[in-house]
C-alpha cells in the first residue's frame, strides 16, 4: 500500500469555520490550494508541507482547549524560531508560553475550535530524532 500513496492529507471539521481557516491560513502561513463553498457546506484546502489541512465546517468547538477526550489529536508545526514564534502568536491575542522539557521546547494552543495545536523548536526535534528518542 505504501507505494501507492501519493498524498497525505488532515481533514478538520470545525464549527467556526472561517476563523479556523484564519487562524491556519494566516497565522501559520498555509498557502490556499483550493475552496469550496456550495448551499451549506465549505471547506478549504490549505498547504501543509508536502501534504494538506482540509478545513471543513461541521465540527464541535469548545471555549478553551479540549481534552485528549474530546480530541485526541495534535496539530504539530516545527519553526526555526521559537521565540518569534511566541511573538506571532502574542500579537494575534493568544496567551501563550514556551514550556521546555527534556525533549525539547513547546508553545501550546488552540485554535477557534479549541483543537489542540503545539508549536516546536525544529532543532530541538532534530536532536531527538538523531538520538532515537
Amino acid at each position: 500500500m505504501y507505494a501507492n500513496v501519493a498524498r497525505y492529507g488532515i481533514i478538520l471539521n470545525t464549527e467556526n469555520y472561517a476563523e479556523c481557516v484564519a487562524f491556519y491560513r494566516d497565522l501559520f502561513g498555509l498557502p490556499l490550494l483550493f475552496e469550496k463553498n456550495e448551499d451549506d457546506f465549505k471547506l478549504t484546502c490549505l498547504e501543509y508541507g508536502d501534504g494538506y489541512l482540509m478545513v471543513e465546517h461541521g465540527g464541535k468547538a469548545k471555549r478553551g482547549i479540549k481534552s485528549l477526550e474530546e480530541g485526541s489529536f495534535k496539530l504539530r508545526f516545527n519553526v526555526e524560531d521559537l521565540e518569534a514564534a511566541l511573538a506571532e502568536i502574542r500579537a494575534w491575542g493568544i496567551e501563550a508560553s514556551i514550556h521546555e522539557s527534556s525533549w525539547g521546547r513547546t508553545i501550546n494552543i488552540s485554535d477557534p475550535d479549541g483543537n489542540r495545536v503545539g508549536i516546536r523548536d525544529e532543532s530541538g526535534f532534530v536532536r531527538q530524532v538523531s538520538r532515537g528518542y
